[in-house]
């Protein structure tokens, strides 16, 4: 199926709210619109004999555990830390038409205690926090001057240490710990 097929397929499917798409940048990320739309597809597909292959990744493992995007935490990692940190309520938003995230009072005190000036990353010239879809996960993870201020934390205190020769972020033994309550954000 072409392009502009497939587009106008999932622009239907749009209208009848079906699915839901994340926009970023050029790409776009459709869903399900919601939990009571997989049975229906599911029976649909039994008609249409739809048995697929499943997805296999085939990104470097590596990379697929913890990279950076641009300045910030990505991969299995980046993506943990968005999925703890907002569980926390430390964050909130993301899902608006910018995908902007915004701190909650809690979220700022936390970052404060890890000694983020959160006031001098929202002064800064360029997003504050956004949802950024991770290319390998196809989740979001945290982007914008926020995730910038995680990772250089994350390396300052050698929770990740950064690969020369690539993207790829090595998580540190204490890391693990340290990560694991710091997705609290607390020191």
């Amino acid at each position: 199926m072409g392009a502009s097929t497939a587009s106008a397929h999932l622009q239907r499917l749009q209208t009848q709210r079906l699915v839901k798409v994340f926009a970023q940048g050029k790409h776009r990320y459709y869903s399900l619109e919601g939990d009571e739309v997989a049975p229906a597809l599911e029976a649909v597909s039994v008609l249409a004999d739809g048995a697929r292959e499943a997805f296999v990744q085939n990104t470097p493992n590596r990379l697929r555990a913890a990279r950076t995007c641009d300045d910030h935490i990505a991969g299995t990692l980046g993506v943990a830390l968005d999925d703890r940190i907002r569980a926390m309520g430390s964050l909130s938003g993301g899902a608006g038409a910018d995908h902007g995230y915004e701190l909650t009072r809690g979220g700022t005190r936390a970052f404060e205690n890890l000694r983020i000036d959160v006031q001098t990353t929202r002064l800064l010239r360029r997003r504050f926090a956004f949802a950024c879809v991770d290319w390998s996960e196809r989740r979001p993870h945290i982007g914008g001057a926020v995730g910038a201020a995680l990772l250089d934390i994350a390396i300052e205190r050698k929770w990740v240490i950064q690969e020369l020769d690539s993207r790829a972020l090595a998580v540190a033994g204490v890391g693990r710990r340290e990560m694991a309550n710091a997705s609290g954000l607390h020191d």
